[in-house]
């Protein structure tokens, strides 16, 4: 009989490389230990719950998140496929039903014959057999302490933030108006528009608040592009207007003038009865984040129903460690997948989960692991895990500055038709990788349109180019 497949974590890589291990007709044991052993960040059970931002980022045809969502839905991803069916309005942006996802998501595992749902924690790395480590950020400590041990490198760690998110029916939408930046996407979220004197009174009552004290021994190691809130008001007394609070493109109907700073709320879920406050992550004290919050026009009256925190996010040190098929350069029979791995975001992690269950698969049937052409965001996103300077390395989005530079005659171009350019060019060669693929090789089926396999005389990625 064919050995199973063992995957740690059952986050959103580990959710969705169990899915199409199981797909590819393999046995698979998947690990989660919540909630036997919860989280600090975590709320449930649930498989694939989201715990920072309900967005999946930009849907814009010309833009890099773009690229890597479309890639996995031609790749017969699990998880885009249930965000594609329980999305709520977001202008340009995917943003999901977060109890709704988790809960399709929990759904589509449990009644995977060929996946067993294991409700514990794994304490240490396993000895023996294929396992993909996925226990993204909030790994516990015993396997982190194991990981730590196995790597040694040590423990890689900084802090995320989440954002707060308030009751809809206590917003006094008199003082708020809809309508999206630049006018993409049409009225998909709430504004709330602040005079000169507003937003100088909220961001003196921002920058004397009270944070959540550290423990001596953490040390603060901000994602760059998740900052506090606080942190980044303190660099000057206008970055808020040109960060999360910028007013370029909003104007404000009552006065037919754009306002001197906005916040803008993005809905929850389907039924508009909650919103999050966008970009406004950080780690107040809980009374104050109502105090300090309150003060942003149309929310004087506004109930919290989670407030923003902070979070340790452990990751590791990938180019030290990984291979661009995200095994480990060592132990060839284990795998890391998810932030933990060196990605940052929702999507990046479900492209590694689908990547690495992939190889696994492959792994287990004796044929060689894969990598998905350069020029694709997939295949971008794993250069740039095993190839990137590890002194220097923290996890990255997917973003146009990791795809390989576009051709001379494509430079002179304008921004936004090189980038349109780009983003097609990715999806012509994701495109020829799944349809060169033999079938008789087949080492791992992927439920996509084309009906793709993936073969093991595929591109590998050369770390030069």
């Amino acid at each position: 009989m064919t050995p199973g497949i063992t995957v740690i974590g059952a986050g959103l890589a580990g959710a969705e490389a169990a899915w199409q291990i199981a797909r590819a007709g393999l046995q698979v044991r998947l690990f989660e230990m919540r909630p036997v052993v919860s989280t600090e960040a975590h709320k449930t059970g649930r498989l694939g719950e989201l715990v920072c931002s309900n967005s999946l980022k930009s849907d814009l045809p010309a833009s890099a998140p773009f690229l890597l969502k479309e890639e996995l839905r031609r790749l017969g991803s699990l998880l885009l496929r249930i965000a594609d069916e329980v999305k709520v309005p977001a202008g340009h942006a995917l943003a999901v039903d977060r109890d709704e996802f988790a809960a399709r998501v929990t759904a589509a595992i449990e009644r995977e014959p060929l996946i067993e749902l294991v409700r514990e924690e794994v304490r240490e790395l396993p000895g023996q057999g294929v396992c993909i480590v996925a226990t993204g950020p909030l790994t516990s400590g015993p396997l982190s302490n194991s990981i730590a041990g196995f790597a040694g490198t040590g423990q890689l760690y900084f802090y995320d933030a989440i954002s707060p998110i308030v009751d809809a029916t206590t917003l006094d939408e008199t003082r708020l108006f809809r309508a999206s930046r630049y006018d993409k996407g049409g009225n998909d979220y709430l504004n709330a528009p602040m005079t000169r004197e507003d937003y100088l009174r909220f961001y003196e009552a921002l920058i004397r608040a009270e944070s959540v004290p550290l423990h001596e021994f953490e040390k603060a190691m901000y994602f760059e592009g998740c900052l506090p809130l606080e942190e980044l008001a303190r660099s000057g007394v206008d970055t808020l207007r040109f960060g999360p609070m910028k007013p370029v493109g909003l104007i404000d109907p009552r006065t037919g003038r754009h306002a001197y700073a906005a916040v803008q709320l993005r809905m929850e879920n389907r039924m508009a009865d909650s919103y999050n406050l966008v970009g406004f992550q950080n780690h107040l004290k809980f009374p104050e984040q109502k105090r300090v919050f309150r003060l942003i026009p149309g929310l004087e009256s506004a109930e919290f129903l989670r407030f923003g925190q902070i979070h340790r996010n452990t990751y590791i040190k990938a180019p030290e460690l990984l291979l661009p098929t995200l095994q480990n350069r060592k132990n060839r029979s284990l795998f890391f997948a998810g932030q933990i791995c060196g990605v940052e975001g929702y999507v990046e992690s479900i492209a590694t989960g689908l990547i690495a269950g992939a190889n696994a698969c492959r792994l287990v049937r004796g044929l060689e692991p894969v990598i998905p052409p350069r020029s694709t965001a997939c295949g971008s996103l794993l250069h740039y895990i095993a190839y990137s300077d590890p002194e220097h390395f923290q996890p990255a989005n997917i973003s146009f500055g990791l795809l390989p530079p576009p051709a001379d005659e494509v430079k002179r171009r304008a921004r936004k038709e090189r980038h349109r350019i780009q983003v097609e060019q990715g999806l012509q060669e994701m495109e020829r990788w799944i349809s060169e693929l033999r079938i008789s090789d087949c080492g791992f089926r992927i439920d996509g349109p084309s009906g793709a396999f993936f073969n093991p005389q595929s591109a590998i990625c050369d770390p030069q180019s």
